[in-house]
């Protein structure tokens, strides 16, 4: 690998890490409010409506490869802990502009059977308010409202589920 090349990945990969640590600074603060112009399968959500329950905010878009990839596995835990009082909200933040129609997230929701509450961010409010940069990315809120744990991209399915259980047992 030529010295070019070796900085250019030093430099890329240092920035990834410098959004990634302001993302674990975020753990410990209070969560953003959710506000969208735009639901899918639900009313509006408002985190102020749901302290006492642990809220799973997941950023991803249709076309995301990754974002693909988790799904089968958020759509579990909503099955798995919805009546011991997990709320997932996604948050669709479009990457290109194929993604910004709605109707196509509502086709795409409908057809992939999410259960789940999806808001719109195509004017990325919710991901900048979140100080969010990635796609997929899950924030864990506990029921105070204080968001616990960032999860960004694929894997890391049994931690994430451990600190999931671990919130909905905590009291309130």
């Amino acid at each position: 690998m030529t010295m070019l090349l070796r900085g250019f990945v030093a430099i890329i990969f240092g920035m990834l890490l410098i959004h990634f640590d302001e993302a674990v600074a975020f753990v410990g603060q209070k969560a953003p409010e959710i506000i969208s112009p735009v639901w899918i399968n639900s009313d509006p959500q408002l985190l102020s409506g749901l302290r006492g329950k642990v809220v799973m905010v997941e950023f991803w878009t249709f076309g995301c490869y990754n974002c693909r990839n988790v799904e089968p596995q958020i759509k579990k835990w909503h099955q798995t802990y919805a009546d011991r009082g997990l709320v997932v909200i996604g948050i669709h933040t479009p990457e290109f502009s194929y993604e910004k129609e709605v109707d196509a997230v509502k086709r795409y929701v409908q057809e992939k059977k999410i259960p789940y509450a999806v808001a719109i961010d195509n004017d990325f409010t919710i991901w900048n308010q979140y100080q969010n940069h990635y796609w997929p990315a899950i924030y864990l809120i506990d029921k105070q409202g204080v968001i616990r744990y960032i999860r960004v991209g694929e894997g890391s399915y049994a931690e994430t589920e451990r600190m999931i259980q671990n919130l909905l047992a905590e009291a309130q």
